[in-house]
């Protein structure tokens, strides 16, 4: 009987084990305002992040996090940790619009808090009460990548004008961060898009009045493919929606 306990004691701290893989040490301030209106825009070229879809659930990265904005669109499980005077239960899921840029004229535990090497969320103000006080001001965290839950197909907004289209992709599920996208006309072969800047992917091929498709890989490699999502008397300006991640 000895021997059964002693193997289950092993196997459940194994499993709590498990369960807990994963959790990193960061840390976390707030910006925006009450309103979280100023963290609409931001480097990842989101815009409006209400229309979006993405609401205040949202965090700025700091440098070692950020991946000069392939980032841009993952999300992450953050709780406060190990500060019982301003920690609040619970955890937050936030979907990384933004980049918290150093400050090297501060150091590193005195304000420049978003310097490399640090691992560091700023933020939307609402969201970060729901883990801790206000007053509080920064926090110690712990985070995780979590799959992103999406409402609907991916969106792909086209911008710029003939030779030069810029396309924006967001509501993007599964890891998020798209790392790599394929565009392909009616009268084109697949062609690879490069990013311009945040999550705008840009192609330089004349697009004008062909049905569009799209492949979109994300970090962990997957890709879907949304074939002739835009119809072909699509404008610049307008949004289209494609197939998701499941």
């Amino acid at each position: 009987m000895a021997i059964v306990t002693m193997f289950l004691v092993g196997f459940l701290s194994l499993v709590s084990s498990a369960h807990c893989q994963g959790w990193i040490n960061a840390q976390a301030t707030f910006y925006g305002g009450g309103d979280a209106s100023g963290t609409m825009g931001g480097a990842c070229g989101y815009g409006n992040l209400y229309s979006q879809g993405y609401g205040t659930n949202t965090a700025a990265l700091s440098t070692a996090l950020f991946n000069s904005g392939l980032s841009c669109g993952s999300c992450y499980e953050i709780r406060c940790a190990k500060d019982p005077k301003w920690c609040l239960p619970g955890s937050i899921v936030v979907t990384a619009t933004n980049f918290c840029p150093p400050n090297n004229a501060l150091p590193n535990n005195a304000g420049g808090w978003c310097n490399p090497p640090l691992q560091h969320f700023d933020l939307s103000q609402p969201v970060f009460q729901r883990i801790a006080q206000y007053r509080a001001g920064i926090v110690p965290v712990s985070y995780r990548r979590v799959p992103c839950r999406r409402s609907g197909g991916i969106r792909f907004t086209i911008n710029g004008h003939s030779y030069f289209n810029l396309v924006l992709i967001t509501n993007v599920g599964g890891a998020g961060d798209v790392h790599a996208v394929a565009i392909k006309g009616s009268r084109t072969g697949w062609q690879s898009m490069s990013r311009n800047w945040g999550q705008n992917w840009q192609s330089n091929t004349y697009l004008n009045g062909q049905s569009l498709s799209f492949k979109v890989t994300t970090s962990d490699g997957r890709s879907v493919v949304s074939n002739n999502c835009v119809h072909a008397g699509w404008s610049f300006g307008q949004t289209f929606t494609g197939a998701q991640f499941h």
